[in-house]
């Protein structure tokens, strides 16, 4: 009896062993080939359980998903003779295992053959456009172009290419030099213009403001004469209506500020004894 037992037991072991190698499953994310001999059957898998041949047959999973692919960048010649890196990303699946790994085999070889033809036609669509078309006007048409060639040539290895994208738009450093210098170059020429220009608008309203300035002292002086006539004017007219009242105070008055304006410079004057200044003085 121990004896059967134990070959119940190690029968039990080896269809175990057998069953674990005859089942395999594979998962939602996932498709997946069987290999016999290391040649592929014509089968692909979908998501679930299945079952193989033992020990002659292995299974080779294959991601399901969208991948992502971010390449290096590269430099391209637009058709004006102007150098641009551009930087690309693709998103792109495995449509047909079965293809691909008669073809790729690994996802770093396809991400290696995806490269190179992404950038060959990305050369090729820059080529034919402008540097400022490439930057902005025509990046969309370029990226449609890009990604539907891009599918056709991948579908030979069982790809599946969803989406081309140029993520970033770069000069090389020699040329960012120079159209750097030239942009210097150009906003200093700007600005000794806006500065010419903000002097000469500066010197005509500085003109203008001194025009105005002449006009309204000359048209003040003009005033300040008018209203000094007019007042020497009424003086002289209440001068001559007061001393028309006192002849002779008039006189005397007149004696007196003319004395006063001879007196006050330091002069000697000689006069007669019937000089009216001598007969002031003398009374």
């Amino acid at each position: 009896m121990y004896r059967s037992s134990l070959a119940v037991g190690l029968a039990l072991i080896i269809l175990l062993a057998v069953a674990s190698q005859s089942m395999f499953v594979v998962h939602q994310t996932e498709k997946a080939l069987v290999l016999q001999l290391g040649e592929p059957l014509d089968r692909i898998y979908a998501p679930g359980l299945h079952f193989k041949l033992p020990f002659i047959q292995r299974v080779e999973y294959f991601n399901a998903r969208i991948l992502d692919y971010d390449a290096p960048p590269a430099e391209a010649l637009t058709v004006d003779k102007k150098a641009i890196v551009l930087s690309n990303y693709a998103r792109w699946y495995i449509e047909d295992p079965l293809q691909f790994y008669r073809t790729m085999r690994t996802i770093p070889g396809a991400q290696a053959r995806l490269k190179d033809v992404v950038y060959s036609q990305l050369r090729i669509l820059v080529g034919s456009y402008t540097l400022a078309e490439v930057v902005s006007s025509q990046r969309a048409a370029i990226m449609q172009t890009v990604t539907h060639k891009v599918a056709e040539l991948m579908k030979g290895f069982g790809v599946r290419v969803v989406d081309v994208r140029i993520k970033r738009t770069d000069l090389p450093p020699e040329n960012a030099r120079a159209i750097f210098g030239r942009m210097r170059a150009e906003r200093e020429r700007q600005a000794k213009q806006y500065r010419s220009e903000g002097g000469e608008e500066s010197t005509r309203i500085r003109s203008d403001a001194d025009r105005q300035r002449a006009v309204e002292l000359a048209e003040a002086g003009r005033k300040a004469e008018l209203i000094r006539g007019e007042g020497d004017a009424e003086a002289a007219r209440i001068y001559a209506e007061t001393f028309g009242k006192a002849p002779d105070f008039f006189e005397f008055q007149r004696g007196l500020e003319a004395l006063r304006k001879t007196l006050k410079q330091n002069t000697r004057v000689v006069m007669t004894q019937d000089n009216p200044f001598f007969k002031s003085l003398r009374e």
